[in-house]
């Protein structure tokens, strides 16, 4: 499932709130850049970050959507949402981006025993 010495980010914060999501997603940009394996977890309010279609935040704030776009140039290609998170929001599938894997709650422990290093925002 994932690739050794990969590093995992788990997003679970709003796009808007603060700027943890974009310090989660600079953080992985930056370790891809550097050829780190990067995969992204995004639990709770964090997969609002991966609509399709979602506006610019608050006087100053940029949307996530284009960064979501980027991650792919940068070899970031494992995303995953928690299912119990996806139904917890009201969504489905069809109203994320492109490319997101659905993973069981109960997955979640395998995953973080799978990456030696792992960042949470």
């Amino acid at each position: 499932m994932a690739t050794p010495n990969a590093l995992l980010v788990i997003i679970r914060h709003a796009p808007h709130n603060s700027s943890w999501l974009r310090e989660g997603l600079d953080a992985a940009l930056v370790a891809a850049a550097f050829g780190q394996p990067v995969h992204l977890l995004f639990m709770g309010q964090g997969i609002l970050a991966l609509l399709k279609e979602q506006g610019s935040g608050a006087a100053g704030q940029k949307a996530t959507l284009p960064t979501i776009d980027m991650l792919e140039m940068y070899d970031i290609e494992k995303l995953w949402v928690t299912e119990e998170a996806l139904k917890g929001m009201h969504l489905t599938t069809d109203a994320l981006v492109e490319g997101v894997t659905l993973l069981a709650e109960q997955q979640v422990p395998g995953l973080l025993q799978q990456h030696s290093n792992i960042l949470s925002f």
